[in-house]
């Protein structure tokens, strides 16, 4: 009884039973040593058992706009003194900025030094996915001349467009900007606003953590049709890839370890332990944004940090920190790049290392959403992108590792700059 109580009061250990249970009716189900259902009655299970991630992810969109937009704006209005205002906003850009060349470097060196695009073999792989000649073709790359277009686009001209559509980047600039207006008027006018704005925060807060309950069996489903439909054999054959991948992130870790040691001044085994939840989570959600309210409470109870730091540095994180995110696309890149033969120039290198910088910044946080802005970085230095159809296979196991980084990185930041801000005041 005391085992069953404790499993239902940890959802960290409901989602790891759930992940081993889902690889088990995965294999099950599946061609390597199941009953190796066909494929029609495959999807037809597969859709059915993806009900409560389908559900869990619908729950996040419907929320994820207003509770981006008020938990910034509050943050910012509430920051207090205008020199804890500086310290943050301008240093947790910096730091955001540094972190994520870090981990962009990182890539770049474990893609060259182990080349794992060229092992595999790019025939195979084009008659597995029924590619044609044109789909691999190589095309221009980026262009100086696009700079201007880019730069002028940076600020919403139409902010009810961005809201509906959940331009995330651009909703966040908005934030910002009406934090800041806010901050510099008296307080007395803009309270009723700004009451408002709590009341949503509030309350969309509440209903994510509602909605985690349901997160075991969204899990559960997901699993089950990833491992049932890849298969074990094709997944290893990406598995060099993988691993450069994994290293990568792995080498982030020991980064943040060092910030927390050195810069938030606290004992890496009891910080790290405290991480638990949040990270086990953010592995198996792949959601930095689902595992939002779970990060700032592990935040503010676990680690203490000032709320007016927490409330500022998660949610802005979660929307732009997106260290692990940004080491897969880069590594990504170079294993296309040398899976197509393509020779990347020094420039070509510089360009690819500031479009993941700020696609990484760009990029939503919801399952899957870093593949799609890979796209855009694939298209600037000119590799095909039908070579993402490559690695989707692969990419929901790397996605929620990143994602476990992701957040990490957030709790950490919350962590150093709770160090820096206490000693300022």
């Amino acid at each position: 009884m005391e085992l069953k109580n404790y499993i239902f009061k940890q959802l960290w250990l409901q989602v790891v039973i759930s992940l081993l249970v889902g690889l088990g009716v995965g294999l099950v189900l599946g061609d390597d040593v199941g009953v190796s259902l066909d494929d029609n009655t495959l999807d037809t299970v597969s859709s059915y058992l993806k009900i409560p991630a389908n559900i869990f992810l619908s729950v996040i969109l419907m929320i994820i706009v207003p509770l981006i937009f008020a938990s910034i704006v509050v943050a910012i209005t509430n920051l207090g003194t205008k020199e804890k205002m500086k310290t943050l906003g301008l240093g947790i850009g910096v730091y955001f900025v540094i972190t994520t060349t870090i981990a962009i470097l990182i890539a770049i060196t474990l893609a060259s030094v182990i080349a794992p695009g060229s092992i595999l073999d790019l025939t195979a792989l084009q008659e597995t996915h029924d590619l044609s000649e044109d789909d691999l073709k190589v095309t221009e790359g980026f262009s100086v001349d696009e700079i201007p277009d880019i730069a002028s686009n940076i600020i919403p001209r139409n902010p009810i467009v961005s809201y509906l559509e959940g331009q995330m980047l651009s909703i966040l600039i908005m934030a910002m900007i009406v934090g800041l207006a806010m901050a510099a008027l008296p307080k007395e006018s803009v309270k009723p606003l700004l009451d408002l704005l709590e009341s949503v925060q509030k309350i969309t807060l509440y209903i994510l953590i509602m909605a985690m309950k349901i997160v075991p069996f969204a899990v559960f489903g997901l699993i089950v049709g990833m491992v049932a439909k890849v298969g074990v054999e094709t997944m290893a054959g990406l598995g060099v890839y993988m691993a450069t991948v994994i290293l990568g992130l792995g080498a982030m870790l020991l980064v943040y370890t060092m910030i927390i040691k050195f810069v938030a001044k606290r004992p890496i085994s009891s910080t790290f332990s405290k991480f638990r939840n949040p990270q086990t989570l953010a592995f198996s959600t792949a959601s930095s944004m689902a595992t939002m309210p779970m990060t700032l409470k592990t935040a503010e109870e676990d680690l203490k940090i000032d709320t007016r730091v927490s409330k500022f540095v998660i949610p802005l994180g979660t929307t732009v920190n997106m260290d692990g995110t940004a080491l897969y696309q880069v590594i990504a890149v170079f294993f296309l790049a040398q899976l197509f033969a393509i020779e990347l120039s020094i420039f070509s290198i510089l360009v690819i290392i500031i479009t993941s910088l700020l696609a990484s910044i760009g990029t939503p946080a919801v399952p899957g959403a870093g593949t799609v802005v890979l796209a855009t970085i694939l298209v600037t230095v000119g590799i095909p992108p039908v070579g993402i159809l490559l690695l989707l296979s692969v990419d929901r196991i790397l996605d929620m590792i990143r994602t476990m980084v992701n957040v990490t990185g957030d709790l950490t930041a919350s962590c150093a700059f709770n160090e820096i801000t206490r000693e300022k005041n």
